[in-house]
């Protein structure tokens, strides 16, 4: 789908830190922004192809400037798929007409009601995949070594997916990692300019959002499920995060 279409309902469904249960590319063709990435922050422009693995932490902003194409490959499909996430800026005119037209095909498949559509969808899903693999392999050269700070705020942003419904908090998650939370606060800001609670907080207010929008689950079991310790309690803390409460958001749906 458009990648404009993803912020329907408010940018906090793009801008706030969630994770998918499905692999996804984000395929930039104009525009610019920032871009969060399990736990690493960093600028997009036209030609930049993003693949996110399921399960991964990430946000990026957009605007009215901001075009292209978000893509889903499914919970249960069978291609090789990149393991981690990747960061690709696609500078070869020849790569960005190849995904270009990978991207066309898939479209026309979807919208189509031919024979065997089914088959040729996943024929061209298996191209995009090794796309993929190339343009990585390629990117090798470019790879930034990841500095420490970010090898720990990825580790981070692994434990909030993991924990974030518990009631977990950053003291908790610093001591599994073994630093401080003063530590951890720093790379965090070093990585991405948030703080290790602010994360930790999106992340649950993603969530608190989906739920009230997205579906009847009453106010007092979205606090359970996400680990707060009482209606009242999470009342307060999805107001000082949203600037509205929990029921004034829903109606506001």
């Amino acid at each position: 789908m458009p990648i404009a279409l993803l912020a329907q309902g408010g940018r906090w469904r793009v801008e706030a830190m969630r994770a998918l249960s499905e692999p996804c590319l984000l395929w930039f063709t104009r525009g610019q922004g920032r871009i969060t990435l399990g736990g690493v922050t960093r600028g997009y422009g036209p030609n930049n192809a993003i693949f996110i693995p399921a399960g991964v932490i990430h946000g990026f902003e957009v605007s009215n400037q901001t075009h292209g194409q978000a893509l889903f490959f499914g919970r249960d499909n069978a291609l090789e798929l990149p393991h981690s996430a990747h960061h690709l800026r696609i500078r070869e005119a020849m790569a960005q007409g190849e995904l270009n037209a990978l991207v066309e095909a898939i479209q026309r498949e979807i919208d189509s009601e031919r024979p065997a559509s089914e088959r040729a969808l996943r024929s061209h899903l298996g191209l995009l995949s090794v796309w993929l693999e190339r343009q990585i392999e390629s990117h090798g050269i470019e790879a930034i070594r990841p500095s420490a700070a970010r090898k720990l705020v990825s580790r981070y942003s692994a434990l909030v997916e993991r924990d974030f419904r518990s009631g977990v908090n950053v003291g908790d998650l610093a001591g599994e990692l073994g630093v401080t939370p003063t530590h951890l606060a720093r790379a965090c800001r070093e990585s991405c300019g948030k703080g290790a609670l602010e994360l930790l907080q999106d992340r649950r207010l993603y969530e608190a959002r989906r739920l009230l929008r997205d579906t009847q689950t009453p106010v007092k079991d979205i606090a359970q499920q996400l680990g707060y310790r009482s209606p009242a309690y999470f009342t307060r803390a999805f107001q000082a995060g949203t600037g509205s409460t929990p029921i004034a958001f829903r109606r506001a749906g």
